[in-house]
């Protein structure tokens, strides 16, 4: 068979991802593949894989495209005759101290809600469950009886040999030498046959065993050796070298440690980071094949059987980049042992399974993984149209393949995936991703925290601090402790407040340690939210105000927020949002484009500020965002600090031209009853115009555009200004604010006042999944004009769930996001965001619930493993009929 010349769509890479995506594009119609792989197949860095699959994972979406994958394999089974290596011998997964308990009854929880069958298990259950574990210190396990164990090998010939049938062609032997772009697109990809396919045995590995026992030399073959059999080697391979090209207009990025030199021959940042990673395999000792995988993640290690000994695996603290400007140039790369690096590890399975300190290593695995700067996979479209990514599957990669291939396959051939993928999405990183040596610190960071318990609104400070507002320097002078977001550091409250907070009973503030703003990577939004549901119902009132919050709400917290709140409400708070992400669109025609993506109505005078949201073909929210017309045919959008990449990305999908201009401008947002007090001081012109408008105004010596548009629920405006002046600007406001009483807050006191209005937030509240009539956004959409989803739309006009506010029982309960709801003790939802909101006293949370659910039902909620009643009410708790924010002050 000749060389083929064009292909409907070219895979580039002959691992688990790329013949799933692969196979999942022949699924779906797609006949017309090509997949490409420069060595055999699965021979850079899914050959060398453990293969554990643990299904409960930390989102609804990675659970979801597990639980996918373990589905597809009776699937492959079935069309191919092959067996895809799947063992479903249930997992087991440790808790050694009082946090890992917590963190254990949180994901048992949110397990209920992703309809996931576990139970929590005593330690001496565990060890009943595994007579080789050694339990007197385990407090408790998780028993997931859905997990299990792959071999990389079988799975990936599985996929090939599906993809094949399918009427996809694969090409072993192959290598890529360079991509055809012609105006931003791509159009081919060009490709050498290397001389000898799939040659090369990698490096043989050996290694002292930690027992002191042997030399334990390595045999030839490694886990999952021989993929690949049914794979076509290009013809005439081993007669030199003969280049041609693929004439495509769809090509996938899925060549693992190497996908980052691959994106940057097409010109795009892919930043995948290759680190080291070790496991061993000890001698035989009897190991029955259907004992269940284990992680202890308190002491950095996991284990399952292989070939009637101990496979140990674990994550070191002190990891290594793989430096090399050409990653998996030769096939099967392995390096040499180290074990001294793997000792912690090793220890801590010999505890564990004592019968290990009697046995000998004998073999020691210690290869590249892809890993990526916040350890998620790296998926979706690059800057190039056409071309897309499916990489950075770091060391979790396997167990989500068959997930992977499918949501490719939909999103290349449908334009929107199944699932929320934005966590996943590549386009959460921005221009700052292009920095190797920052991308390098943030995954060997990633890395070395892979089993450690992160709390959400933890941060991170690993290549910090890199972008800061103008008004970065006066925050850190009042005790600012900050956060991060795509690179941005962001104020989430000030020390400076701490101290005015009321006494506290059991711990002292943690003013100083930072904390995050919006619990999530999508749990922000800025911009108007016109009215709301009117009626404040029935609650039940707070008891113990400003306490420190019972379990893991309460353990990133200070007494600041509070302050910050109620300043706000009763003088003024001063907020810097400069990292909301800002993009303008103009030109002729920009209004009837932006009118076709944007639901709501634009057509509206110049100087005016809607509130709208970004559709798919589905109804479902792919953006949330203002627009304020500027010109006739000019506009600007505001978004969440991490969505201008993404949001762009899709407005420039539907034929906007875009241009990102964050960092033109510094934004500053002065809201509460003494704002106009506060800039009536400052500025000589007319500031009473009204809500969801904007003017150009001064500010001292500062030029202004004021929006007057709120997220916290009080009176105000944000003040945009050329980054310049920012933070003369900061200075003006905060001397002018002082007699006044107005404060600086930060990003979690506006999470808190946002609560209390009913403020949505994409990401958490809204997603691709969401619609805007379940999320009680319908005041937001124009159902007399065309625009993209209002189709679908239309069709689900009485949605059979929405998003309803609840008030808990019990104040010092707080949720933080993904607790089970129960209905008459039936499972029901999941919380999308909670906090407590301090205006109002209450601890709050959202969820979507049946539609027939009204104000006054009752619910349960389950927080850290604590079942707390709570009512459904009527939203928004505060300021009902929002006067506070349409209306004038005095």
């Amino acid at each position: 068979m000749g060389h083929p010349d064009s292909a409907r769509a070219v895979v580039i890479g002959g691992g688990v991802a790329g013949c799933s995506v692969a196979y999942h594009l022949a699924r779906l119609g797609w006949t017309e593949v090509l997949l490409v792989e420069r060595h055999g197949l699965t021979e850079g860095t899914t050959w060398h894989s453990a293969g554990f699959v643990g299904q409960l994972r930390s989102t609804v979406t990675q659970t979801k495209m597990i639980m996918y994958s373990a589905g597809l394999y009776p699937e492959l089974a079935e069309l191919t005759g092959l067996d895809p290596g799947w063992r479903g011998v249930g997992g087991l997964r440790l808790a050694t101290t009082p946090e890992r308990v917590e963190e254990s009854l949180r994901l048992a929880g949110a397990a209920e809600t992703y309809g996931l069958d576990v139970a929590v298990l005593s330690g001496a259950e565990a060890g009943e469950r595994l007579p080789l574990l050694e339990t007197a210190d385990v407090r408790a396990a998780l028993w997931l009886p859905g997990d299990g164990r792959l071999d990389p090998a079988l799975l990936a010939r599985a996929l090939a040999a599906g993809a094949e049938k399918l009427g996809a062609r694969i090409l072993t032997g192959t290598e890529v030498t360079g991509f055809d772009i012609e105006n931003g697109e791509v159009a081919g990809v060009r490709l050498a046959r290397t001389a000898r396919p799939g040659a090369g045995a990698g490096t043989d590995a050996r290694a002292v065993p930690g027992t002191g026992k042997g030399t334990g030399a390595v045999p030839g073959t490694e886990p999952g050796a021989g993929a690949g059999a049914a794979a076509e080697a290009v013809p005439g391979a081993g007669s030199g070298i003969e280049e041609w090209s693929v004439r495509t207009g769809t090509v996938v990025i899925a060549a693992g440690a190497a996908s980052g030199r691959l994106g940057r021959l097409a010109g795009v940042d892919i930043p995948v980071v290759p680190i080291k990673h070790q496991y061993v395999v000890t001698e035989p000792f009897g190991v029955s094949s259907s004992i269940p995988t284990v992680r202890d993640p308190d002491n950095i290690v996991y284990f399952r059987e292989e070939a009637g000994g101990i496979l140990v695996g674990g994550y070191i603290r002190t990891p290594e980049v793989w430096d090399t400007p050409a990653p998996l140039a030769e096939p099967r790369t392995l390096f040499p042992a180290d074990m001294a690096k793997f000792q912690e590890s090793w220890e801590s399975a010999v505890r564990r399974v004592p019968a290990l300190g009697r046995t000998e290593i004998v073999k020691v695995v210690h290869g590249p993984e892809a890993f990526t700067p916040d350890g998620e996979f790296l998926l979706g479209p690059t800057p190039v149209r056409g071309l897309w990514a499916a990489a950075g599957f770091c060391v979790h990669g396997l167990a989500a393949a068959g997930g992977v291939g499918k949501v490719m396959a939909e999103w290349i051939t449908d334009g929107t995936p199944e699932y929320d993928l934005f966590g996943m999405d590549l386009r959460r990183f921005g221009g700052h991703a292009r920095s190797a040596a920052w991308a390098r610190s943030r995954a060997l960071d990633a890395y070395s925290t892979y089993y450690d318990i992160v709390y959400p609104g933890e941060e991170r400070t690993a290549a910090r601090p890199l972008r800061r507002s103008p008004a970065w320097v006066r925050h850190a002078e009042l005790g600012a402790a900050f956060g991060e977001k795509a690179g941005w550091e962001r104020v989430n409250w000030f020390g400076s407040n701490a101290g005015d907070g009321p006494p506290e009973d059991d711990a002292e503030p943690d003013g100083a340690r930072p904390g995050g703003a919006d619990g999530a990577d999508g749990a922000e939004q800025d911009g108007a939210r016109p009215g709301g549901a009117d009626g404040a119902g029935s609650v039940h009132r707070a008891r113990g105000r400003g306490l420190r919050p019972e379990g893991w709400a309460g353990r990133i917290w200070s007494p600041a927020v509070r302050a910050e709140c109620l300043a706000t409400r009763d003088a003024a708070g001063l907020f810097d949002q400069t990292s909301f992400a800002k993009l303008e669109v103009s030109g002729p025609g920009a209004l009837e484009r932006l009118q076709r993506a944007c639901a709501g109505e634009l057509d509206r005078p110049v100087g005016s500020v809607v509130y709208t949201q970004l559709l798919n073909a589905r109804g479902g929210i792919e953006a949330d965002l203002t627009v304020t017309r500027l010109a006739a045919d000019r506009f600007r959008l505001v978004t969440g600090t991490a969505f201008g990449v993404h949001d762009a990305a899709w407005l420039r999908g539907h034929g906007l031209e875009v241009r990102d201009v964050t960092s033109a401008h510094a934004c500053y947002c002065l809201w509460g009853p003494r704002a106009l007090d506060v800039l009536g001081a400052l500025s000589p012109d007319d500031l009473a115009f009204g809500y969801l408008r904007a003017r150009e105004i001064s500010v001292g010596n500062v030029p202004v555009l004021a929006q007057r548009v709120t997220f916290v629920g009080e009176f105000g405006w944000e003040l945009y200004c050329p980054s310049e002046y920012g933070l003369t600007l900061w200075d003006a406001l905060m001397r002018a604010g002082a007699p006044y009483g107005l404060r600086p807050g930060g990003y979690r006191a506006i999470d808190s006042m946002r609560l209390e209005k009913g403020y949505r937030v994409w990401g958490l509240d809204i997603t691709p999944e969401t619609t805007p009539l379940e999320a009680g956004l319908g005041f937001a959409v124009a159902r007399d004009k065309d625009f993209l989803g209002r189709e679908a739309l239309l069709r689900d006009a009485e949605p059979a769930r929405r998003l309803r506010c609840l008030v808990l029982d019990d104040p010092r309960q707080v949720c933080l996001g993904g607790e089970p709801v129960r209905i008459g003790g039936e499972p029901a939802s999941r919380v999308t965001s909670g906090g407590y909101g301090h205006r109002v006293e209450h601890s709050i949370a959202y969820a979507y619930l049946p539609a027939g659910l009204a104000p006054g039902d009752r619910v349960q909620v389950g927080v850290t493993g604590t079942w707390t009643d709570a009512s459904v009410v009527a939203e928004p708790l505060y300021d009902p009929a929002s006067e506070r924010v349409r209306r004038l002050p005095g």
